[in-house]
């Protein structure tokens, strides 16, 4: 997840070729819709949450994961940070409007998906909200 882009505007009337591996899109693509990026933005559209309380609320990501995934979608513009200059440093992080426009379709799709769900089906989803079950 190294190498990002900063959000840009195709010019008028013009796409962007997001099959074309040097295209800016694509990687925000990637960021967005890897394994974690996907829980990390629905796990923020409610609210802003420190590093461990984000960490706690996605089951099963590992510290190094999170911190790599957050990386990726702060350069991207998706996720904001903020450090708190106390002892230890506190982090908080948020969606930006941009990571809010993402990530509002992905918890609709996921709510739609746990809807089609029987509870057991769901793996306890279904009563837990958009929390991911092992």
């Amino acid at each position: 997840m190294t190498g990002s882009v900063q959000p840009i505007r195709a010019e008028a009337g013009k796409r962007y070729e997001v099959f074309h591996t040097d295209c800016p899109a694509s990687e925000v693509v990637d960021h967005v819709t890897s394994r974690w990026g996907v829980w990390v933005l629905i796990a923020l559209q409610s609210n802003s949450l420190r590093f461990y309380e984000l960490r706690d609320s996605i089951q099963g990501i590992s510290e190094k994961m999170l911190a790599q995934t957050l990386r990726a979608l702060v350069q991207d513009g998706l996720v904001w940070r903020e450090v708190e200059p106390t002892t230890p440093p506190q982090v908080t992080y948020g969606l930006t409007q941009f990571g809010r426009d993402l990530g509002e379709p992905l918890t609709e799709l996921l709510d739609r998906i746990t809807r089609r769900l029987s509870p057991r089906e769901a793996g306890g989803t279904v009563d837990q909200g958009w929390k991911r079950s092992r």
